[in-house]
């Protein structure tokens, strides 16, 4: 920790603020990092780049904002552990070197990206979004059931066509995060993360903080718009080719059972998922969950949630009590869609697959089993890699 005093006169390190709905934006340059303040630390900041000292500081803050609890050596601390301080009393700070990673995703026109997300297309999306849940309601019987994923009887081959339509239609979601974030010629890129016990494609979209909050929304809504697309095709498919082969029939109720169930799962937004970020951003509180979470360590210590830092700017406890609500009915719903879909259909595949293994080799039944096993440690491996890769960046 610096010996930092009231006396210390600070540098800071190139930054960009910008406005935000209550507080600001602060980019740091070097790193590609973004962090939320209120106005006292920015006019802090400001004064600070002026060469005042840190007490000339804290007496003028003071005096312009009375109900505000002001500390300038905290405040300049908690700068130096962000790294933002360049240099202290004259003298340069040395701090580790760290290399921004490289702009992602450009062979990606700007030109294209704007081509399917413009004024028109949002518009079109959200009408085909509200008439998915028109047909749905018109004809119940294509809402997805659990036997929807077994459209053969050889169970690797149902995890083979189930996971190349997941892994599609997942890439397609993510492209459209993708195509909305370079319609506004900003970088990006793709990984491999997990939500729960989920392997899924993660888009890394923390540059859309140069947005203003008004542009942000499309961008996280851009995966759901696609998916939307996705499954008014498959419905369509269903409702005018009623007659077509059973193998395509099937494969569409696949298609349709994938769709809605992670359609669903965005609603779970105790995850991180899209709509909280929209949730997020409607409401212009930025530390939700980490708040949320301390919200219910007071009320329900027994459960022992991770313990984060409490962030709540003044006026935003209403928005983290409502959040908190969602947080809870977010795990009703996993919990329905477990009970309802995933558990009943790990016993059907355990009473057809487990039976295989004391057939014979030369049994199809046997093989069936094998391979759907090596499937499965597949899909565990990659699990625990995004697991490790997690715990490692923590």
């Amino acid at each position: 920790m610096l010996n930092i005093t009231l006396q210390s006169r600070l540098s800071i390190t190139p930054i960009e603020i910008r406005k935000d709905k209550k507080h600001y934006i602060v980019e740091d340059k070097l790193t590609g990092d973004f962090y939320e303040m209120p106005e006292v630390c920015i006019d802090a900041i400001d004064l600070i780049n002026q060469g005042f000292s840190l007490g000339e500081i804290e007496t003028s803050l003071i005096e312009k904002f009375p109900n505000e609890e002001v500390n300038l050596v905290d405040f300049a601390n908690q700068l130096f552990e962000l790294g933002l301080i360049d240099q202290l009393d004259g003298e340069k700070i040395e701090k580790k070197h760290i290399s921004k990673e490289p702009s992602g995703m450009l062979w990606v026109s700007p030109k294209l990206g704007r081509f399917f997300f413009n004024k028109f297309t949002v518009l079109l999306y959200s009408v085909i979004l509200v008439l998915n849940i028109v047909i749905f309601i018109v004809h119940p019987s294509l809402f997805p059931h659990r036997d929807d994923i077994f459209v053969f009887d050889i169970m690797f081959v149902n995890v083979i066509f189930w996971m190349a339509f997941s892994f599609l239609f997942v890439l397609i979601h993510e492209f459209g995060h993708v195509l909305a974030i370079r319609a506004h010629n900003l970088p990006t890129k793709m990984e491999i993360g997990h939500r729960m016990f989920f392997v899924v494609l993660l888009t890394d979209m923390s540059s859309i903080w140069r947005l203003p909050p008004k542009d942000r929304n499309i961008l996280f809504l851009a995966g759901l718009y696609f998916d939307s697309i996705l499954l008014f095709l498959a419905l369509i498919t269903q409702l005018f080719f009623p007659n077509s082969s059973n193998f395509i029939i099937g494969l569409v109720h696949l298609a349709t059972f994938d769709i809605v169930l992670r359609m669903i799962f965005q609603c779970c937004i105790y995850m991180k998922t899209d709509l909280y970020y929209v949730f997020e951003n409607i409401s212009g509180c930025y530390n939700l969950m980490e708040n949320a979470k301390q919200a219910i360590n007071k009320r329900l210590s027994f459960l022992k949630l991770q313990q984060m830092d409490e962030v709540i700017f003044s006026g935003e406890k209403r928005t983290v009590s409502f959040y908190t609500l969602l947080y809870f009915l977010g795990f009703v719903i996993t919990i329905f869609l477990y009970f309802h879909y995933y558990i009943p259909e790990i016993i059907h595949v355990g009473e057809q697959i487990l039976p295989g293994f004391i057939n014979s080799p030369t049994s199809l039944l046997f093989w069936d089993a094998v391979v759907f096993s090596l499937q499965v440690g597949i899909f565990i491996l990659l699990l625990l890699n995004s697991w490790r890769k997690k715990y490692i960046k923590n």
